[in-house]
Parts: structure tokens; sequence; C-alpha cells
């Protein structure tokens, strides 16, 4: 299972319980989901000991960052508060891996904040600034190894990208410069 994955898993929750809301009554549907409060908080005091555990020494510490690479585990420890990395930290080491990509267009992205609702803020810098073709794909990476590295954030707005412009049909405009000017058919009299 991915991050995504447990994303689903919630979603999925989210949808029964507004299936026995609306089939069974909000008394079945509250009960439904204080069972499922119980559970999440069982579960999650059972993590946390765990890692309390891994944590008492040096070999406990590297076997949770290890846990903490796998997909299914980092979802969890994420949606408990036990991640060892904090979200800063996890956002980093993602942008870093899109850094590569970003360079190869002159450019770099720095990390403005994370506001108090969970909403990362990005700033893209260098060529990339401007240029619709590349900061458009530079968003879509940045936004990918984010959302996996932090799914806890709510949202990811990264400024600097420039919304392609388009035409009649939904066709993507190109910059006047780019296009070669074209004689006029009217001879210049007849005008």
């Amino acid at each position: 299972m991915t991050d995504h994955d447990v994303g689903q898993v919630g979603e999925r929750i989210e949808q029964l319980l507004g299936e026995l809301a609306a089939e069974a009554g909000s008394t079945v549907a509250d009960r439904a989901e204080d069972l499922v409060r119980t559970l999440l908080e069982f579960y999650g005091a059972g993590l946390t000991t765990i890692v309390s555990v891994l944590r008492e020494d040096v070999a406990g510490e590297a076997l949770l960052e290890r846990l903490a690479g796998d997909d299914h585990v980092r979802g969890l420890l994420v949606l408990h508060d036990l991640h060892p990395k904090s979200t800063l930290d996890r956002v980093t080491e993602a942008l870093d891996e899109v850094r590569p990509y970003l360079g190869s267009h002159s450019g770099d992205v720095d990390i403005v904040g994370i506001d108090a609702e969970g909403v990362l803020r990005l700033q893209l810098q260098g060529t990339c600034d401007g240029c619709p073709s590349s900061t458009v794909t530079a968003k879509l990476a940045i936004e990918r190894v984010v959302r996996e590295a932090a799914p806890e954030l709510t949202d990811v707005v990264v400024a600097g990208v420039v919304p392609e412009q388009t035409g009649p049909g939904g066709r993507p405009l190109l910059p006047l410069e780019a296009v070669e000017p074209l004689e006029c058919p009217v001879p210049v009299e007849q005008a």
C-alpha cells in the first residue's frame, strides 16, 4: 500500500460512514464513526509505544528510519504524528529529488513556509520562473514528490508558475517572438 492508498482508505471510510448515515440514520452512523475513532486511537497508542521503544537506542532509531521509508508505514506514522522527521524535513528532502530537473532548466525552488492550515508555499527561481512550458512540468513534479513525502499537507502552492495561454478551441498560444512575421497578401497600393 502506498501513501496514496492510505489516502484512498480514508476516503473509503468517509464514503462508508456517509452511506451508513443515509441508509441507517445518524445514530448508526455516529456509532460507526465512534468505532472508527476508537480503533484509530487503539492502533495509534500501539504505534506510539513501538516508536517510543525504537527511539530508546541508536539501532532502534535506525530501524524506525528504515520503517518510515516504507510507503504504508510512513502513512501510518504521519497519520498518528509519529514520523521521525518533521514535515519540513521531508519536504526539503523531496524537493532535493526534483532540484536536478529544475537545475537543467536553470531553475530552483525555495520553501516559503507551511501555514497553520497545512498549506505549503513554494517559490520557483531562475528561468523556470516565467516560462510556461517548463513551469507547468516543474509544478507537477514538485507537487508529486511533496505529496508523497508529506501527505498531511492540505495544499501545495507553487508561485512563479505562468499559466499557459490558450486560444480558440483551447489550443496553446505561441509567444509572439516565436512567430515569424507574415507578408500581407494584399498589395500595398490596394490596402
